[in-house]
């Protein structure tokens, strides 16, 4: 049986062979600086450091299914923003999204529920899944903007919506 961490172990060597030694060293020392926090889906198929052509230190992301916010998300978007001085937000939903589906097709139980039921809130009784997705992204847009309204420690920051079309690779902003 194939162990999965040769195909881990070979993939984290061609990362330290091709990826800058030099910034790697740099964020170590002087830490990081991202300018911007990227929440989205846990999917396999968003990676938006490839997405949005990132490398080291540039995105600060904060992946979970369905892109919903609970408090440890925005815990970590706090920390971003107000420590790291990362005044950029961005919600990332992406087609094809199975937690959206699972939402749409009310038909999940066990902890997935509390990200399907997070969804189901947001989309009301739109049943579209492409505009499901969307309503999903506007509803964690308008949820960030409503809990750090009164948090002037975290600095001003820009909070913005979009969606990753995951046939051809193409963000579109909401």
């Amino acid at each position: 049986m194939y162990d999965i961490r040769v195909k881990l172990n070979e993939g984290n060597k061609r990362f330290i062979e091709t990826s800058d030694s030099a910034l790697r060293k740099k964020t170590a020392e002087h830490g990081q600086h991202p300018y911007a926090i990227v929440i989205c889906c846990s999917d396999s198929r968003v990676i938006p450091e490839k997405i949005f052509s990132a490398t080291v230190g540039d995105l600060f992301v904060i992946r979970v299914a369905g892109n919903v916010l609970d408090n440890h998300q925005l815990g970590s978007i706090e920390y971003a923003a107000g420590h790291l001085d990362c005044n950029q937000i961005i919600v990332l939903g992406h087609t094809g999204c199975g937690a959206v589906t699972a939402a749409l097709s009310g038909s999940t139980d066990g902890f997935i529920k509390y990200i399907t039921d997070d969804i189901l809130e947001a989309v009301g009784n739109e049943r579209d899944p492409y505009k499901a997705c969307c309503l999903n992204v506007m509803h964690a847009v308008e949820r960030l903007k409503n809990e750090f309204a009164n948090h002037p420690e975290i600095g001003s920051v820009t909070i913005s919506g979009a969606v990753y079309d995951i046939r051809s690779g193409a963000v579109t902003w909401l």
